[in-house]
C-alpha cells in the first residue's frame, strides 16, 4: 500500500485494507520514499558530474521526484490551496462556512487561481532552496533528507484523533490511524538518520526535518479547521509543504 500509494512504481495491490494496514503504510512512507530518494540522488550527482548549473540540477531532482510519484502530491497541493480559499471567501457568508463547497471544488480535480499560484511558487522555492544547497556542496544530502522528511510528515496528518474530512478516499481510509508515540519516533528516527548525512553540520539535518515536521502540522491545523479533516489531497499539500520548509533550511 505504501510503495503503491506514494510511488509510480508498479506493485501487486494490497490483499486487504484496514485500518491497521493503512496505518502501518504511512509509518512506513519514508521507507517506501527510497527509490524516490535515489532517484533524486541520482539526478543531482548527475547533475553534478555534466557541470550543470545548481538551478537546472535541482530543477531537474525536483521533476524526477514529481515524475516518480504520478504528480500525485503537487497535484493534492494545488486542490488543497483551491479548496482553502473557497473556504476563506464562502466562509464570509451568512449560514454557510463554506467546507462543503471547498470539498466539491477539491474533488472537481480542476486547478483554479489559488491552485496554480500557489504551485509554481512552491516549486520555485524547492528548486531555489536544492539550487543553493547544490551550490555549497550539500546537494545529495539535501535531496535525500528532504524526501525522507516529507514523507515521515505523513504520520503526524495520520496521528490519532485527526478526522476525515468526509467518508471515502484515500483521507478517510488513513485518517487516525497512526499511534501517536509511533509518529513521534518516525520523528526521531528520521531526525537521528539526517544527523549523520555527509556534508551536514550535525545539527542541521535534525532542524530541517523539525522545519518540516512544523510547517506540516500547521498546514493540518488550518486543513482540519477550515476542511473538518483531512483528504488525500490535503496528505499530497503536507508531503510538498514539508519538503519546501526542509529544503529551505538545508539551502544554506
Amino acid at each position: 500500500m505504501a510503495l503503491g500509494t506514494l510511488t509510480a512504481l508498479p506493485v501487486p495491490a494490497p490483499r486487504r485494507i484496514d485500518r491497521r494496514v493503512a496505518g502501518t503504510a504511512m509509518l512506513l512512507a519514508p521507507v517506501a520514499a527510497v527509490p524516490l530518494a535515489a532517484l533524486a540522488l541520482g539526478m543531482v550527482l548527475l547533475g553534478d558530474l555534466a557541470g550543470l548549473p545548481p538551478l537546472v540540477t535541482a530543477g531537474l531532482a525536483v521533476g524526477a521526484v514529481a515524475l516518480g510519484t504520478r504528480g500525485l502530491h503537487l497535484d493534492g497541493l494545488a486542490d488543497t490551496a483551491d479548496g482553502l480559499g473557497v473556504a476563506a471567501k464562502t466562509r464570509l457568508s451568512p449560514g454557510s462556512d463554506g467546507r462543503e463547497r471547498a470539498l466539491e471544488v477539491m474533488r472537481g480535480g480542476d486547478s483554479g487561481p489559488a491552485g496554480i499560484a500557489t504551485l509554481v511558487l512552491v516549486l520555485v522555492v524547492q528548486c531555489a532552496a536544492l539550487g543553493g544547497a547544490v551550490a555549497e556542496g550539500h546537494g545529495p544530502a539535501a535531496a535525500v533528507v528532504a524526501v525522507f522528511a516529507s514523507r515521515a510528515a505523513l504520520s503526524l496528518c495520520c496521528a490519532r484523533g485527526v478526522p476525515s474530512a468526509r467518508p471515502g478516499g484515500l483521507g478517510d481510509a488513513v485518517a487516525g490511524t497512526t499511534p501517536i508515540s509511533l509518529t513521534c519516533l518516525c520523528f526521531l528516527v528520521v531526525a537521528g538518520v539526517s544527523a549523520l548525512a555527509p556534508g551536514l553540520p550535525w545539527w542541521q539535518g535534525p532542524a530541517s526535518v523539525l522545519a518540516g515536521f512544523v510547517v506540516a502540522g500547521a498546514l493540518l491545523a488550518r486543513c482540519v479547521r477550515r476542511l473538518g479533516g483531512i483528504t488525500g489531497d490535503v496528505l499530497g499539500a503536507c508531503v510538498e509543504a514539508s519538503a519546501t520548509a526542509t529544503l529551505l533550511v538545508l539551502s544554506g
